[in-house]
């Protein structure tokens, strides 16, 4: 159970990072506060940024021209230099090792990003209120990510006070909020001696109190990027000289949602940012749709892609312009196993705080933390993803998100006791 001391400090660092959200690969700060944290507790070695990652791996990597003031303005603040210089090139995360003797290895990943949304200045909205808002303009921690992060830590240092026998790897994973950095760290071969991994999530609709031993549900999701090339033309003049790129990409927009669904399950379409042209009296040139597809399996979410990529090349050439597409980040689907939902399940049993434990539910979005269950799994291991509930006054994604801080210890709580209960199995 976690101590007073302990809560302390957790909503202490919780707060520091909440101030200060990094988007995917931009981590610079976070990732460099979270070392800080982890050479003040007993663990045993810490990786940095590269040596957690198979590089090549990377999905979503924003150009040198957008890293770059991200890594300046983290080399702002009281972290160390060195470890600043190791993240270049937006090569962010972490990754702790706890060795404790003979025993089981057991991995836990947290996840680390925020996300491109402006946050509420609300005199309700509670980090607005008590002085932690965002100070890095129009991004915030509108989904708990810095809340993971910081009950990962407090997992480590419950872990090192306890009996413990066997070896923890804990997972500070980048770029989960554009599924750009589950691939990386699952193909960096530290996952490949795990007997059991763990996952976790705040919040997901589920009030403080409330732990999901098991989530399920996961679709594959894949990002796609169009970009619409067409010739310009004056519009009152010569209208007939033109290619419209835009006519092009609306047309696309229409028939994404156009595309029939699959008996075998769920499929999902989103063109979620679109646009083009330049002015009123010019025909557009260019235009573009960043979208994603998703499926309640890998193949029915590729099922849909492969329409996808269909429906923007033909309405290309109706309109006699060219498109390019692009992937982007992507995951696959994922079930929790039945070995760790039951050791979840009896350790929240004994959690104070904990008043309902629901033995599975359906997430009904997708997380790149199913690269990694994926990858345990296929060498023979088990692995699980784990919710713990959060009162949060507006949905995920929202500038009113927010977490209850009472949820952070018990997150250790019921993190630590599972590990221990897997690692005697």
């Amino acid at each position: 159970m976690a101590t007073d001391t302990e809560q302390d400090w957790l909503v202490s660092l919780r707060r520091e990072l909440h101030k200060r959200p990094e988007p995917a690969w931009r981590e610079f700060y976070t990732t460099a506060r979270i070392v800080k944290q982890l050479r003040s507790l007993p663990v045993d070695e810490i990786l940095i940024g590269p040596e957690i990652l198979d590089t090549d791996q990377r999905l979503g990597v924003p150009d040198d021209e957008t890293l770059e003031p991200w890594l300046e303005r983290a080399r702002e603040y009281d972290v160390d230099e060195d470890v600043l210089d190791k993240l270049a090139g937006g090569h962010t995360g972490a990754m702790a090792v706890l060795e404790r003797g003979e025993g089981p290895t057991i991995g836990l990943r947290v996840d680390i990003d925020g996300l491109p949304q402006e946050e509420s200045t609300a005199e309700t909205h509670h980090p607005a209120a008590n002085g932690f808002r965002s100070t890095h303009d129009g991004h915030m921690h509108a989904c708990g990510h810095d809340g993971h992060a910081v009950i990962g830590l407090g997992v480590i240092e419950a872990i090192a006070n306890s009996d413990f026998q066997g070896t923890l790897k804990l997972f500070f994973q980048p770029a989960e909020e554009i599924v750009g950095g589950g691939k990386a760290v699952a193909e960096s071969g530290h996952l490949d001696d795990l007997d059991a991994l763990l996952a976790v999530h705040l919040g997901l609709d589920h009030p403080t109190g409330e732990v999901v031993a098991g989530v399920d549900g996961f679709l594959a999701v894949s990002h796609f990027d169009a970009e619409f090339t067409g010739e310009p033309a004056h519009a009152g003049g010569h209208p007939e000289d033109g290619r419209n790129a835009v006519q092009a990409m609306a047309t696309a927009v229409q028939n994404l949602y156009a595309i029939p669904r699959n008996s075998d399950g769920a499929t999902r379409i989103n063109a979620g940012h679109v646009g083009g042209g330049t002015a009123s009296n010019i025909i557009p040139e260019e235009a573009f749709i960043h979208g994603e597809v998703r499926g309640e399996t890998t193949e029915l979410m590729e099922y849909t892609r492969e329409k996808a990529v269909n429906v923007l090349e033909s309405a290309a050439a109706m309109h006699e312009c060219e498109v390019a597409v692009t992937g982007g980040g992507e995951a696959p689907s994922a079930t929790s196993d039945e070995a760790v939902v039951e050791q979840v399940a009896r350790a929240a049993e004994g959690a104070a705080g904990v008043d309902s434990i629901l033995h599975r539910d359906d997430l009904g979005g997708s997380e790149d933390a199913t690269y990694l269950m994926q990858r345990v799994q296929d060498n023979g291991g088990v692995a699980g993803y784990v919710g713990i509930g959060t009162d949060h006054p507006g949905g995920h994604h929202t500038s009113t998100f927010d977490v209850d801080e009472r949820s952070l210890d018990i997150g250790v709580d019921v993190l630590s006791g599972a590990i221990r209960n897997l690692s005697t199995e």
